[in-house]
């Protein structure tokens, strides 16, 4: 009898402890499960604290730029400019326009511009004067949406010959980089440049690429203007 109770004794302490110890491993199981949640949450947080922070910069950065391109005072609107006009609370006369190839534009009330050779502040000057004997106090405000005026042509033996865009400062040698370097045969000493004058003839420029990657006659890599052509024979 007393041995039989032993038995059953032992039998509910090992219980007990296997009990204890299935208890324990839940508890730790359920911290650990608990910490990673924590973590992972922590971590969600942050990013999209990180995304938020990204689409606000941009959000701030984007209009700043546009509004630096619009103000630019050096800027001269020319054909194939997109402009984008906007007069305060006067939705039908405010538009996007493109510049003709006469270089005029046409507005309500206002009837036809000459916008090129202007910057976009002398255009909005313009165009308030016009206006001011329609409207009182007019506002207006010209961006430039698109600078089509503003391009190079590079023809010849480079890969990609075609039109871009002057980038400030950009000389002869951005341009061969731009169209993706030269291609075999190419007569690297003999490139030039054709530039029109303003008595509507042409310049002719000569670039050594040769000499100039050496480090001579480096004059020769001139800064590129609107409507030059680079041609590489």
């Amino acid at each position: 009898m007393f041995r039989a109770e032993q038995t059953v004794m032992a039998g509910r302490v090992m219980f007990t402890s296997r009990s204890l110890m299935l208890a324990t491993c839940v508890v730790i199981w359920c911290l650990r499960c608990w910490g990673q949640s924590a973590d992972e949450h922590d971590k969600f947080r942050a990013g999209a604290a990180s995304s938020a922070g990204l689409a606000t910069e941009r959000k701030d950065t984007q209009p700043s730029m546009l509004a630096r391109a619009a103000r630019d005072e050096t800027f001269v609107i020319g054909a194939e400019d997109v402009l984008e006009v906007n007069v305060w609370k006067e939705a039908d006369i405010s538009r996007t326009v493109t510049v003709r190839s006469d270089g005029k534009i046409s507005l309500p009330l206002v009837g036809e511009l000459q916008a090129s050779a202007k910057t976009p502040k002398q255009l909005e000057d313009e165009i308030s004067s016009k206006l001011s004997d329609f409207i009182s106090e007019p506002s207006v405000t010209v961006m430039v949406q698109e600078t089509r005026s503003h391009r190079f042509n590079i023809l010849g033996r480079v890969e990609h010959p075609g039109s871009y865009p002057v980038a400030e400062s950009a000389r002869i040698l951005d341009a061969i980089a731009i169209a993706g370097g030269f291609r075999d045969f190419a007569k690297q000493k003999s490139i030039y440049v054709l530039r029109n004058r303003p008595d509507g003839s042409q310049a002719r420029l000569r670039f050594n690429y040769k000499e100039v990657i050496k480090g001579q006659h480096l004059e020769q890599n001139i800064k590129l203007e609107p409507h030059d052509t680079v041609v590489v024979p």
